[in-house]
């Protein structure tokens, strides 16, 4: 991705990211130039496989400002696009207990809209307190180097 749009922070701390995934993602013409207005978020946001197919749920793009829409639902699902074996892959990493497909982050790729997406492993408390304990570390020596 060469330009990074919007990112799900949260998703780093929440979980241990196992593998990777760029996927195109269906959108409108004003989703396209809401999103590049940063008029999107991931709060939320997940995503399922049903037919064959994966789709985001749950992604909100606000509405852009100059389009007349009615009945707009920012929260619709969209469907993603990747390949067959990209496919088979996370569906099948999906029967693993423990085991989710999250959003990473939202980004432009040759002026198309991607999804970087991530084959996750919720973490344990004590990860999440081994995290914070590491990043207040890193801080610390970086604030003491400053001075």
């Amino acid at each position: 991705m060469q330009k990074t749009l919007v990112q799900n922070r949260r998703a780093r701390f929440d979980y241990e990211i196992l593998e990777r995934f760029e996927a195109g993602i269906v959108l409108k013409g004003h989703e396209v130039k809401s999103v590049k207005q940063g008029g999107a978020h991931f709060t939320g946001a997940y995503i399922s496989i049903s037919g064959g197919e994966a789709w985001l749920q749950h992604f909100h793009i606000a509405p852009y400002e100059h389009a007349t829409l009615d009945g707009y639902n920012p929260e619709q699902t969209r469907k993603l696009l990747l390949h067959k074996k990209e496919l088979f892959k996370i569906a099948s990493a999906l029967d693993t207990k423990g085991v989710t497909v999250i959003p990473l982050e939202c980004g432009l790729d040759k002026g198309r809209v991607k999804i970087q997406l991530a084959i996750a492993q919720g973490k344990k408390l004590y990860d999440k307190r081994d995290t914070i304990k590491k990043r207040d570390l890193k801080r610390h020596i970086e604030t003491s180097l400053r001075d």
